[in-house]
């Protein structure tokens, strides 16, 4: 929706950047996906709209922020991924309990499998494009936040210690091509490792494959990083963010990977009974509702 809060007067070249805004929010929302502002600063930079570095990047949001303060801009179409508000569920009536239990009501839809995969990200701010696809296929997916904490790591070793018992265990990771992006796939598996898990660790974004293919923005190689050494003697002095490929590739990679993996008639055959199930809990909390009537 947008609502304006404040009078703003804009030049006419940012006009037409907040047109831009609007065209590329547009795209997203066809796809049922909310953008982060860096996600759009990405797209803007992607189609060469504005050059890649920290100064075009504030000069972006700070337009971004201006645009929606004045009404030009969705403030549903933007997410901030990591301030989240938590309100305790309420109903009307058993029906409507019902039915929220029936839109996460699922059976065990991995028996059977004889591989587990979980989906894991480098970045909070592409758990928005990346759920659909968890949810899609029944997969706990993981937001790292670059590296991952020893707690976290301990409790993803049991996750997969208890899946791999009879089948085996896949890790589908997605981060950057950085220095430390490229050293976080080694860590996860030496760290999983550690715990007792057997997992295959597998980066399936972002790859110097993709990079060639779809062409994302390059940003300089932090030199800082102490890896910084062996990664440009591999890669080059470049780096890249797995923001910058358009939300409908990141999927489609996933999608794609995970239907190698996976049986999906098994899959679909367990859904065919939940959707069963839920039929039958729907008539009985409409008996109910009666009754209470």
């Amino acid at each position: 929706m947008k609502e304006a809060f404040r009078k703003q007067n804009f030049r006419e070249n940012s006009l037409a950047m907040i047109d831009q805004m609007n065209s590329i929010i547009r795209e997203y929302l066809r796809q049922g996906l909310r953008l982060t502002a860096r996600q759009l600063y990405y797209q803007f930079v992607s189609r060469d709209l504005v050059k890649n570095n920290a100064r075009s990047y504030k000069n972006l949001t700070a337009l971004l922020s201006d645009a929606r303060y004045a009404g030009l801009v969705d403030w549903n179409a933007i997410e901030d991924r990591g301030r989240v508000a938590w309100t305790p569920s309420q109903w009307d009536d058993v029906a409507g309990l019902v039915e929220s239990a029936c839109a996460s009501f699922r059976l065990k839809r991995w028996s059977g499998q004889a591989n587990y995969v979980e989906l894991w990200v480098e970045k909070q701010a592409l758990a928005g494009v990346l759920e659909p696809m968890a949810d899609e296929f029944t997969a706990t997916l993981m937001v790292n936040k670059g590296y991952s904490s020893s707690s976290a790591m301990y409790e993803a070793s049991k996750r997969f210690e208890r899946q791999g018992l009879a089948r085996n265990c896949v890790l589908l990771y997605l981060g950057d091509h950085d220095p430390s992006g490229e050293d976080m796939v080694r860590d996860i598996g030496d760290r999983l490792r550690e715990f007792g898990a057997e997992v295959e660790v597998e980066k399936i974004a972002l790859t110097m494959d993709q990079i060639r293919e779809y062409e994302p923005p390059p940003n300089p190689a932090k030199t800082t990083d102490s890896r910084y050494d062996a990664y440009a003697l591999e890669h080059g002095t470049e780096s890249w963010e797995v923001d910058a490929l358009p939300p409908d590739v990141l999927q489609a990679l996933i999608r794609a990977r995970f239907e190698e993996l996976i049986d999906v008639p098994m899959m679909d055959a367990i859904k065919a009974k939940e959707d069963v199930l839920r039929d039958r809990l729907r008539d009985a909390a409409a008996e109910i509702d009666e009754e209470v009537e």
